[in-house]
């Protein structure tokens, strides 16, 4: 649904074709997609007319999974499931992200901090899910605590929480001491950043020779990776870090600050853009509207247009109103290719000019 007079970084279509991709990164078929402007916030997040629109086109197709493009209240998402039947999940653009990062861990880091992000999610909505369990069945936003914590009480549930944060504690406290222990041996670090999906793994295996693991898909880089980086018999740090949404869940945020923290510390960022992207320009925005959110500081950054190997070779990069729009606010951007290389020489050059190396 849109609220009347928001002002939301992306439009509505743009923001339920993102919950489509979403959707289907978790491994489900979109059947159909259905919107509604309001003028106020909805206890039951759609009004009654469209509500009953939604109830028969479930029926009427068999469909048994909802999914809303925004993180739904307890009381909201309560009223929904209640409404459209006992046989229809009721999943909302949170819970679905963290299905997706659930599937996606591979560390213990990653997999305690998708951990608690659920359960700081499931905490508030517990009362619900009691009745909610009979419907939830298998399949995407079954995840994680989803099978396994879901029936626990608050008190359980609370001392659970308290568990992961100190664990996570711990990792936070390891991580500053590998940070210092990096930063005392004088050793440059620069980290990759931006938006999900924009090619940020395959241009670390570029820089570095390396076969970090980069899939075209949502969200494949959970835990932060680093690789030695050789510019001119200089040595520096590069880091690939998770990639970012937009309306990224705020506890996601707060789970994943140990790992976020690599991005707000380096000497240098490499803001990773796709430039095939129709959308790029809102991506961009959400990504330093994030970076606003974690407390990066001002630093030296290098917005590099990625992917260009997959433009028209007989189109003028200037005649995109997107680019031009961009590159207004941006000192020197790179164009490149992760996959063949192209731009490689610039980037290590204005890597090498940023940091300082040269002295």
């Amino acid at each position: 649904s849109y609220i009347k007079g928001a002002k939301p970084i992306f439009s509505l279509n743009d923001s339920m074709n993102e919950l489509e991709e979403l959707t289907e990164s978790a491994g489900a078929e979109v059947i159909n997609a259905i919107t509604q402007t309001l003028n106020k916030h909805s206890n039951t997040y759609l009004g009654k007319g469209k509500l009953d629109e939604v109830k028969d086109f479930l029926k009427s197709n068999y469909v048994t999974t909802v999914i809303c493009d925004d993180e739904l209240t307890p009381t909201q998402q309560l009223n929904l499931e209640n409404y459209l039947g006992d046989k229809v999940k009721v999943l909302d653009r949170t819970s679905l992200i963290l299905d997706i990062f659930a599937s996606r861990a591979r560390s213990m880091e990653g997999k305690l901090q998708v951990e608690l992000a659920q359960h700081e999610y499931l905490l508030p909505r517990l009362a619900g899910q009691w009745t909610h369990l009979e419907r939830l069945g298998g399949g995407i936003g079954t995840r994680g605590p989803g099978e396994s914590q879901i029936e626990t009480d608050r008190r359980l549930a609370r001392n659970r929480i308290n568990q992961l944060k100190t664990k996570l504690e711990k990792v936070k406290a390891h991580r500053k001491r590998y940070r210092s222990k990096r930063k005392s041996s004088g050793i440059p670090t620069v980290t990759l950043t931006g938006y999900t999906n924009a090619g940020k793994s395959t241009l670390l295996n570029m820089l570095a020779k390396s076969k970090v693991l980069s899939e075209n898909k949502l969200f494949s880089t959970l835990d932060p990776t680093t690789r030695k980086v050789n510019i001119e018999n200089k040595t520096i740090l590069v880091t690939d870090t998770v990639g970012f949404i937009q309306k990224l869940p705020t506890n996601l945020i707060a789970s994943f600050r140990a790992t976020l923290e690599e991005t707000i510390e380096a000497d240098m960022m490499i803001h990773v853009v796709d430039v095939t992207d129709n959308n790029m320009a809102m991506k961009v925005k959400a990504v330093e509207s994030l970076w606003e959110q974690i407390g990066t500081q001002k630093k030296q950054v290098v917005t590099v247009f990625n992917k260009i190997d997959n433009l028209d070779p007989n189109e003028d990069l200037y005649s995109n109103s997107q680019i031009i729009n961009l590159i207004k606010n941006v000192p020197n951007p790179i164009f490149c290719s992760a996959v063949t290389g192209f731009g490689k020489n610039e980037l290590l050059e204005s890597i090498k000019d940023n940091l300082s190396l040269s002295r």
